[in-house]
């Protein structure tokens, strides 16, 4: 089994969700690993003028051919994955910018999804992810918690339907409820891991 780690945090060594993630990666091989961290090595934002790089078209400028050589790149690494362990900690009752990066470049029509009679397909069929989100409050199941759902959308956009969350919640809540929720997270991921 080969999986695809994303970290998405900015806040590097003190980031609570790579963390959790940390606990999960550093007991898998190498061989069945590829990581990303789309915070230390960013990605190209989508512009007016370098979206053409998902269309295809012929002529592209050297943006949008960089646009589209990122995109092959990450779709290949999904594609070569079963498992994608992606890290969504809650920013302002949403993702990070840099996760937003990486579903811009890997949602796109007709590699990782088309659209049919019957509405979108996803062509990213028979993968699993596991979603970390970590959070400074408690937002699991309430209005505030934009997260979850988001990332269940887009995902299951693209064809991945087997999706799981980790919670770490009340981390500005105090240190010893932060240590619990960290501590429960790692827990709970190397168990849907394994």
């Amino acid at each position: 089994m080969k999986a695809l780690v994303l970290k998405s945090s900015i806040l590097g060594p003190y980031s609570s969700s790579n963390a959790v993630i940390n606990s999960v990666v550093d007991e898998l091989s190498p061989d069945t690993l590829i990581e990303r961290d789309l915070a230390s090595t960013p990605l190209p934002v989508l512009t007016g003028d370098n979206v053409g790089g998902l269309r295809g078209a012929d002529g592209l400028t050297d943006a949008q051919q960089q646009v589209q050589q990122a995109s092959d790149q990450l779709i290949e690494e999904i594609q070569q994955s079963d498992t994608l362990v992606i890290a969504a900690p809650m920013y302002n009752f949403t993702i990070p910018v840099q996760l937003k990066a990486w579903i811009d470049l890997v949602a796109r029509a007709g590699v990782t999804f088309r659209y049919t009679e019957n509405g979108p397909e996803g062509l990213l069929q028979g993968k699993r992810a596991i979603v970390v989100t970590t959070r400074g409050g408690m937002h699991k199941g309430g209005a505030t918690d934009h997260v979850t759902g988001y990332m269940q959308t887009v995902l299951g956009f693209i064809g991945i339907t087997d999706v799981e969350f980790v919670y770490a919640e009340g981390l500005a809540m105090g240190e010893d409820t932060a240590s619990q929720a960290i501590d429960e997270a790692k827990q709970t991921l190397k168990r849907l891991a394994s």
